[in-house]
């Protein structure tokens, strides 16, 4: 019996309707005419793909549409938030330059600017985002980028990115914002001097707790290429399926961000009115730190994130968390559900006490990831978890 060997793909199916739905196109490589046609590609005469490590159509679809939210052009998804930063910090510098961090970063953000850049020669210096003058002040004659978090992890401080976005333009430094917290929903960084835009796409973009992603994009096309060129060098490649799925949860995106911030808002109040609670750091208070530059920055918005303090140390916690049992204590965020997190032993744990206490997180600390549950069920388990404190 002869078989009929298929010597090359078939192709999508043709059809006169289009998917209503983008499709999963987990495909690694791509098949092309003619060598002619792939140097066309290669050499940007016309647009295609050819190995997935370098571009993949589900990844394309995500940034354009996240370029949109962020009124940019030419961003890109990568496997990671932290793949995000990695990206930025080792895609436009190189050994001999010298990079400002805002202190409140990241704890994985933390360790890159204290650990990783000085081995490979990359100069490094943290300052007080919340202190346009502080950051000037760390500005050294090497000084090529400065990196923030618009509203720091997890301590709620708001940068004051108008005043360290003018130092940067006035000395020719690239800014860097790591806009994960508050989202384009809430401020573009582009649009008040930012030269970079972060993202982890694993969070509230997302939604879901089922994808690992992250975005960056640059305001001029040919930051984005030295991003996109490093990325593709060292695999920071996005998954299509992780892809699909952060194109479907961007869908009610803006339906989850007021939501979530309603429901924030609505916790920081209760919990600040709690005796067992020390404090409560959320943007829209008034007893904020950094209340007046939240107003004129987010104009009214908020975030989903809430910190707060405990009367206590771990024991408290321990008794809060147990108490609280039907809240997920994971160390994430941007969930539909709300997640509580304790960065002493999750996010911060590589810092010692005493850096800790030196940002304001001590053992009695919470970061929490408010979600979309009732309200008043929401404010329920917070009380049966702070019953048992």
């Amino acid at each position: 019996m002869n078989k009929k060997t298929v010597m090359r793909p078939v192709g999508m199916p043709q059809s006169v309707s289009s998917p209503v739905v983008t499709p999963i196109m987990p495909s690694v490589v791509y098949a092309s005419a003619t060598p002619d046609s792939l140097d066309d590609q290669y050499e940007g005469r016309v647009h295609g793909y050819t190995y997935a490590r370098e571009g993949h159509p589900n990844a394309d679809v995500l940034a354009q549409r996240i370029d949109a939210l962020e009124g940019a052009d030419g961003g890109i998804v990568v496997g990671s938030g932290m793949a995000a930063v990695t990206a930025v910090v080792m895609g436009l510098l190189q050994s001999g330059d010298h990079i400002v961090g805002g202190d409140q970063l990241y704890g994985r953000s933390l360790r890159l600017m204290k650990e990783d850049l000085p081995r490979l020669g990359i100069e490094t210096s943290l300052a007080d985002p919340t202190n346009s003058a502080a950051m000037e002040a760390a500005i050294q004659p090497n000084t090529k980028l400065i990196l923030i978090e618009l509203v720091s992890n997890p301590t709620i401080r708001i940068a004051d990115l108008d005043g360290i976005a003018a130092v940067c333009k006035a000395r020719g430094i690239l800014l860097a914002v790591d806009n994960t917290f508050t989202t384009p929903l809430a401020v573009k960084p582009l649009e008040r001097g930012a030269d970079i835009v972060i993202h982890s796409v694993t969070k509230l973009m997302a939604g879901h707790s089922d994808v690992t992603l992250g975005y960056v994009v640059a305001n001029t096309a040919a930051l984005n290429e030295r991003l996109h060129t490093f990325a593709v060098t060292t695999g920071l490649t996005a998954s299509p399926f992780d892809c699909w799925l952060a194109e479907r949860g961007l869908l009610s995106f803006e339906l989850r961000f007021e939501r979530a911030q309603e429901n924030a808002t609505k916790l920081a109040s209760y919990l600040a009115g709690h005796p067992k609670v020390k404090r409560v750091l959320y943007p829209t208070r008034v007893d904020h730190p950094d209340a007046s530059r939240a107003q004129a920055v987010f104009q009214g918005v908020g975030c989903n994130m809430v910190s707060f303090e405990l009367h206590g140390t771990r024991p408290e916690a321990n008794a809060f968390t147990l108490g609280a049992e039907n809240l997920a204590f994971a160390p994430t965020l941007g969930d539909v559900g709300t997640t509580l997190s304790h960065p002493p032993s999750s996010s911060h744990r590589a810092l010692t006490e005493a850096e800790r206490a030196a940002i304001g997180i001590t053992e009695g600390f919470f970061r929490v990831s408010v979600g979309l549950e009732r309200i008043d069920d929401l404010i329920a388990e917070f009380e049966r978890g702070l019953a048992a404190v």
